[in-house]
């Protein structure tokens, strides 16, 4: 803002309700104020270009302003109420999530050791573990499924590849032209 002094030309007729008298107390207390306000903002640079010497001079950095304030900001925001109770609720539900963690994994232990022994008792009576990989529900799966589909991809990347090379090698076992059996359980 800069000052623009006002001269009587300028000035024109006094405002409604004011007197002439009037106008000019308050205009004078304007230059007065404008003035003032000079006056500071002049004070106000040199305070400014003092403290900047004094900081240059102990080394600090404006980066060290800035740690210094994010630091106190961070402090500022740990001792609030929403924070508190945010990690409190945190907590809180860190402890029930690793509860639930643990319980499933009990019961997932307790599962495979009711396999295995099942498995056992089974193959002690001519039950197989292969037996209960074949079994319907199983085969049907999902899962069963997709690691079939890779592991056949991969059967088919090889045996192709054997098929399909040039270097006139043949089998050692004679077989010719006959393609190699299919032991895979899968």
């Amino acid at each position: 803002m800069t000052d623009v002094p006002v001269d009587n030309a300028a000035r024109g007729a006094a405002p409604e309700g004011l007197t002439l008298a009037e106008e000019e107390e308050l205009r004078a207390e304007l230059a007065k104020v404008e003035e003032e306000i000079g006056t500071l903002r002049q004070v106000l640079a040199a305070k400014e270009r003092h403290c900047g010497e004094l900081k240059r001079k102990l080394g600090l950095t404006p980066l060290d302003g800035l740690k210094q304030n994010l630091s106190k900001s961070w402090h500022d925001v740990q001792v609030s109420n929403a924070y508190k109770k945010t990690q409190e609720t945190l907590s809180q539900a860190g402890q029930k999530t690793s509860a639930a963690l643990s319980n499933v994994g009990s019961v997932i232990s307790r599962k495979l050791g009711d396999m295995r022994a099942h498995s056992i008792s089974h193959s002690l009576s001519g039950y197989s573990i292969r037996h209960s990989i074949s079994m319907p529900a199983m085969r049907n799966s999902a899962t069963f499924k997709s690691f079939e589909d890779r592991v056949g991809t991969i059967k088919s990347r090889v045996v192709g590849s054997r098929e399909n090379s040039t270097d006139g090698l043949h089998s050692p076992s004679g077989a010719g032209d006959k393609p190699p059996q299919d032991n895979a359980p899968f």
